[in-house]
């Protein structure tokens, strides 16, 4: 390839292959002739997670079919390609969840290019209060990015159908429905008291390689943790679809419905959604933004907020603006709410310097618990080779900020684990990101305590 950096603002088709916050973006160069993976001391052991069913009890779809490139914008077609070599010349299979639909073909839905909102007013959000939220959309208005499904004839639509989604349903809740009663369920709420859960994670979904069996693993990780609130990045309308139909004790909100985007899942149980609103990048050329959720969590009003900033070490200065834009909405949510922000930021250290540190009044949730080394780097490719980068580097891309109430109980980080450690069966891990997950507290503030 000819080029050897990422342009600052668009890159051509072959060095998306490498765009995707990987390597050669960072470094400013591009590898060659990469044919094999590269040997990594201390082999993470493998999880069970990936495991199949039989031919007879799923839907087949091809990886192409199930490529979220077909509803990317033109310049970004080839980002997911950025993946490693594949192993085996086969076939991918996606299990779909159980849906009316679940046993006739979709229709391609061609979707219209992602355009910078290159508008001159600063902030420019689209609100929608809960009951009228466009984020939510059922099944029978979405067309999922998938096609060609092949059902086995000699089955009934029943029978099929709940073949298709028993997998997906039983990765996520750990075995069938029918057997975890409503008051094992109400058990594992109350256990965590006024513990709040929040998981931040980039689950890599533009890249459609092994995605069924990533896809799989990933809902395992949801229901082993049950997050009261989870942050995603990258997500891709297919597998939005299936975390909306097999995760129906949460609540959805995405931030676009084209291309990649993020969204904020709520724990139905234990989170009541107040309203949300999108606030637009005006100069962002990847379609970025930031999705904010007003809530109620046991009582005490938070605002969550996610995003996924500019990618790519060239695409500096953009990011900081973003990052700048980020700060300005958290310092101005209301004072009696709690503000967590997590995302992918793509910061490097440098960056957060340049900018003179964190302003007043925010901080970042992992220097807040003491730097723990063994939380620190959420992309590290000395272990994860996904992306199969021959160099090893760790970055703490992704992070987590906590903006405290003026008032009333505060909320208190107290422990942060990177979760998806493991390796898959298909010899993949489920992203090539660490998700962050993170423990909090609300305690008596100085005033309740001296009036107690």
């Amino acid at each position: 390839m000819d080029e050897t950096t990422c342009s600052s603002h668009t890159c051509s088709r072959e060095l998306l292959v490498y765009c995707s916050d990987t390597a050669p973006c960072l470094v400013d160069t591009i590898v060659k002739g990469k044919t094999r993976k590269k040997n990594k001391k201390g082999k993470k052991r493998q999880s069970a997670a990936c495991q199949m069913k039989t031919d007879s009890e799923c839907t087949l779809v091809t990886a192409e079919q199930l490529s979220p490139s077909q509803h990317l914008p033109e310049h970004l077609e080839k980002r997911s390609a950025g993946s490693k070599n594949k192993k085996k010349s086969q076939k991918t299979r996606i299990i779909l969840p159980a849906t009316s639909q679940a046993s006739s073909a979709y229709q391609e839905e061609p979707s219209g290019s992602q355009k910078a909102s290159a508008q001159s007013a600063c902030d420019q959000s689209t609100q929608t209060e809960s009951p009228q939220l466009q984020s939510f959309q059922t099944l029978s208005t979405q067309t999922p990015p998938i096609q060609g499904i092949h059902s086995p004839p000699t089955e009934s639509k029943s029978t099929q159908t709940k073949h298709s989604s028993f997998p997906l349903q039983q990765a996520y809740w750990g075995r069938s429905f029918t057997d975890q009663s409503t008051d094992e369920q109400e058990t594992q709420s109350s256990s965590r008291n006024r513990h709040l859960t929040v998981l931040s994670w980039n689950i890599d979904c533009l890249d459609s390689e092994n995605i069924s069996h990533r896809v799989k693993g990933l809902l395992s990780q949801f229901g082993k943790y049950r997050a009261d609130v989870v942050l995603l990045q990258e997500l891709v309308p297919g597998c939005l679809t299936i975390l909306q139909n097999i995760m129906k004790d949460y609540q959805v909100l995405q931030g676009s419905e084209d291309g990649y985007f993020t969204a904020i899942l709520l724990r139905k149980d234990r989170v009541q959604l107040l309203q949300s609103n999108i606030v637009k990048y005006p100069t962002t050329e990847m379609g970025r933004n930031l999705l904010i959720a007003h809530v109620s969590f046991l009582g005490h009003p938070l605002c969550i907020m996610t995003s996924h900033l500019e990618s790519c070490k060239s695409n500096s200065q953009e990011r900081l603006n973003q990052l700048r834009r980020v700060w300005k909405w958290i310092k101005e949510a209301p004072e009696d709410h709690t503000v967590i922000f997590g995302g992918d930021t793509n910061l490097r250290d440098w960056e957060v310097k340049k900018l003179g540190g964190l302003p007043y009044g925010i901080s970042d949730v992992w220097e807040m618990l003491g730097e723990p080394e063994e939380s620190k780097y959420t992309w590290d490719t000395s272990i994860n080779d996904n992306k199969e980068i021959p160099h090893s580097i760790c970055l703490r891309f992704d992070r987590l900020f906590l903006r405290a109430a003026a008032e009333g109980a505060q909320l208190r980080p107290e422990s942060m684990t990177l979760i998806g450690l493991e390796k898959l069966k298909c010899d993949y891990f489920i992203s090539d990101h660490w998700g962050i997950l993170c423990t909090f507290k609300f305690e008596a503030s100085e005033e309740q305590r001296v009036n107690d």
